[in-house]
């Protein structure tokens, strides 16, 4: 079974898991760090070679957690663009065209064969889809999308996965095409996730910053660290709350804590 709340207070640790916690502050080395920085891209690529389209499910779910994706036209039949910043193979992408039939969307990924395994979709039409690989950090997405022309941004457990030095590129590189009056749409991993807790003793890179085996990386957000992180860029804040949701295998009596954080932020 499972059960879900949300709100804006963050989750409060057993006494082992804080101890777990303050004890784990060794942080990998600076020669490391620059490397795994260096090579993040590679280690994306590797992860998506090793897991082909297998790793994560279709998110039937972003319609009903993200309403805006509706609910933001202006009249019925309105066709809406959207971007899906950081696609993966489409595990959010496909769904949405299939449910709505009246998108356009742009999907890009860090990942070029991530890339690849979109366009292999048998989904994937270049009617409905525009698909390209992108370093969000760096390169300059009005290269591709015309500035200001987006209804919609989707930011989904793709933040994370960034240097926290340079999360504030990616949302930059974002605002130049999106409309104004219209919102990014973000989800992602938040503080004290069980993800986080799992992490053993030498994989801390930073306060709340981890790297797991494969060598990709994992930030944990808390609710003050994205609001900052939005304004600061010149958006504002529509909706940014922790999303916490207990599964619990009764077989084995574990209690799995996951926490979320989701926001909505909007360009004036």
């Amino acid at each position: 079974g499972a059960f879900q709340k949300s709100g804006r207070s963050a989750r409060i640790l057993s006494p082992e898991e804080a101890e777990k916690l303050a004890k784990d502050q060794v942080l990998v080395s600076e020669f490391k760090q620059l490397k795994l920085e260096k090579e993040a891209q590679k280690n994306w690529d590797l992860f998506y070679k090793r897991n082909s389209t297998n790793f994560f499910k279709d998110r039937h779910w972003t319609t009903r957690e993200f309403e805006e994706l509706k609910g933001c036209r202006e009249f019925a039949d309105q066709k809406l663009t959207i971007l899906e910043a950081g696609c993966g193979v489409g595990n959010c992408l496909f769904p949405l065209l299939e449910e709505d039939l009246n998108i356009f969307a742009y999907a890009c990924d860090f990942s070029p064969r991530a890339v690849e395994y979109v366009k292999k979709n048998a989904l994937y039409s270049t009617e409905r889809c525009q698909v390209f690989q992108c370093d969000l950090t760096k390169d300059d997405l009005l290269k591709t999308i015309p500035a200001d022309s987006v209804d919609v941004v989707t930011l989904i457990f793709v933040l994370s996965a960034v240097h926290p030095d340079k999360m504030h590129l990616v949302l930059r590189n974002i605002y130049k095409v999106l409309k104004p009056g219209k919102c990014v749409l973000f989800r992602d991993y938040g503080l004290y996730d069980h993800a986080m807790l799992r992490f053993k003793s030498g994989s801390k890179l930073g306060e709340n910053f981890y790297v797991r085996q494969d060598g990709t990386r994992s930030f944990f957000f808390t609710e003050e660290f994205l609001s900052q992180l939005f304004k600061a860029e010149g958006y504002e804040q529509v909706v940014n709350e922790y999303v916490r949701r207990e599964t619990i295998n009764r077989k084995e009596d574990l209690c799995v804590p996951r926490v979320f954080l989701q926001g909505k932020f909007q360009k004036p």
